[in-house]
């Protein structure tokens, strides 16, 4: 079976004076699916996703959105994506119904459209309110409304959550997973791990402007193996504890002493959780609590990023 993407993008280069943001960027979104990309601060995902979207052009490479030049077809890209930014642009001093039928008429459709929107997010009952009186979770709500006005193919969401607290952010993570399942295909940048290991179903860590691994979040986990925690009695059996986990694992354990908690990273798919505790007595270490768990994406992003940095 034939893989359609959505997003394609083949040595992606682009440079800021000496500064090379993009240094040959490769992506490959299937059409319908959710792609949540990743990096550290400066890795090159907003200069990515401006290029995406015709705000700026590349230096070389290519790249096709919703089946068309990024370059040589600006204007057809643009009227196929919707995009959303960090911070709601929606007009404050407007009321929710107000602002999505202004677009609407800008983008010369349906003012039904805009109705429609209102429901399906929730904003019905506040649809007559200036949106300024809005939550957080509101306006963000109200602002990804308005990106799907024109029925996009692809919709890019820089960061859609940052700042919000985690009622508002769950609702904004509903109304994502409601745009998954309609087909509509979702570029998301974040920095908040949980949020894409919640809503993604392929992950792309960029790191120094390419696409240093990637994979569905279960993927990337199994990549790093296993995470094995001990939680000690009396934070003084913490470097003993340490030491058998250092031994175990072959990784420097990280250390928690307000927590009381040692914990590393194991690829040793034989090692279990019996073996970890028989060790840990033999050591005379006291032990609350212990656990050998998958890692959480937080975890697989430290480890990675950290690969990256020992390598460069």
């Amino acid at each position: 079976m034939t893989t359609t993407y959505a997003v394609l993008s083949e040595g992606l280069e682009k440079r800021y004076g000496d500064v090379r943001a993009l240094r040959g960027l490769d992506l490959a979104v299937p059409e319908g699916a959710v792609c949540g990309v990743l990096g550290p601060n400066g890795a090159g995902k907003t200069t990515a996703v401006r290029v995406l979207t015709t705000l700026t052009a590349p230096d070389s490479g290519s790249a096709r959105v919703a089946g068309h030049d990024v370059v040589r077809e600006p204007a057809a890209v643009r009227r196929r994506i919707g995009v959303t930014g960090q911070y709601a642009s929606v007009d404050g001093e407007l009321s929710g119904a107000e602002n999505l039928r202004l677009f609407a008429r800008l983008l010369r459709v349906p003012r039904s459209r805009a109705d429609e929107l209102l429901e399906r997010f929730g904003l019905t009952g506040a649809a007559g309110r200036p949106a300024r009186t809005y939550s957080g979770g509101m306006r963000r709500r109200l602002d990804l409304a308005a990106g799907l006005l024109a029925r996009p193919a692809v919709l890019f969401l820089d960061e859609p959550t940052t700042g919000l607290d985690p009622q508002s952010r769950s609702a904004v993570w509903d109304a994502v997973r409601g745009l998954a399942s309609t087909g509509t295909t979702v570029l998301l940048t974040t920095q908040y791990l949980e949020e894409a290991d919640q809503l993604a179903d392929e992950i792309v860590l960029i790191d120094e402007g390419r696409a240093a691994h990637s994979g569905t979040p279960a993927e990337l986990k199994a990549t790093i193996g296993a995470y094995a925690e001990v939680v000690v009695a009396d934070p003084a059996g913490l470097p003993a504890a340490a030491a058998v986990l250092d031994q175990l694992t072959g990784s420097r354990p990280a250390l928690d002493a307000e927590t009381r908690t040692a914990g590393a990273v194991t690829t040793d798919r034989t090692l279990t959780l019996p073996r970890i505790v028989r060790e840990l007595d033999a050591a005379g270490v006291l032990v609350v609590d212990a656990s050998l768990r998958p890692p959480t994406l937080d975890e697989v992003f430290l480890r990675l990023t950290a690969r990256q940095e020992a390598a460069a």
